[in-house]
């Protein structure tokens, strides 16, 4: 092998790296990481924590684990208002944020469609709550006075 090959090879890796240990967070990691991120950060951090427990109350509910799935769902609710909050205080990512958020309700309207009476309750809770943080974020992208 050639240094240049070398050289670039180890570039790569050197960049990859960093990206890859990002992916192999566990979600207490990341909880703890969108509590400490600066301001600019955290709607992106908190976002991601709110899909992987749209994702995992989903896997309790159909496990037959319906208070992890309710603790789950309230992560959802909890990390999403986190996210909006961070954005409208940031006055960045209003509209990642919003977009992320009404793809979250509309996958919790999916999963509440699969869910027993008794649990559908609170399903429809969360996607209420997140629902009122994308009016907050489309007021604050699309009101008139200040952004």
């Amino acid at each position: 092998m050639t240094t240049r090959f070398i050289l670039v090879l180890s570039i790569l890796l050197a960049i990859a790296l960093p990206v890859r240990a990002k992916k192999d967070e566990t979600l207490e990691e990341l909880k703890a990481r969108a509590d400490a991120a600066s301001l600019d950060d955290r709607p992106g951090v908190c976002v991601r924590v709110a899909e992987i427990q749209v994702e995992a109350a989903d896997k309790f509910f159909t496990d037959g684990k319906p208070d992890q799935a309710h603790s789950a769902l309230s992560d959802v609710a909890t990390y999403s208002e986190k996210a909006g909050d961070a954005a409208v205080k940031s006055g960045k990512k209003l509209k990642p944020t919003e977009i992320a958020i009404r793809k979250m309700a509309h996958r919790l309207r999916d999963i509440k469609r699969t869910l027993a009476f008794e649990d559908q309750g609170s399903a429809q809770e969360v996607v209420d709550r997140l629902e009122r943080i994308r009016t907050d974020l489309l007021a604050r992208m699309f009101g008139k006075g200040e952004k």
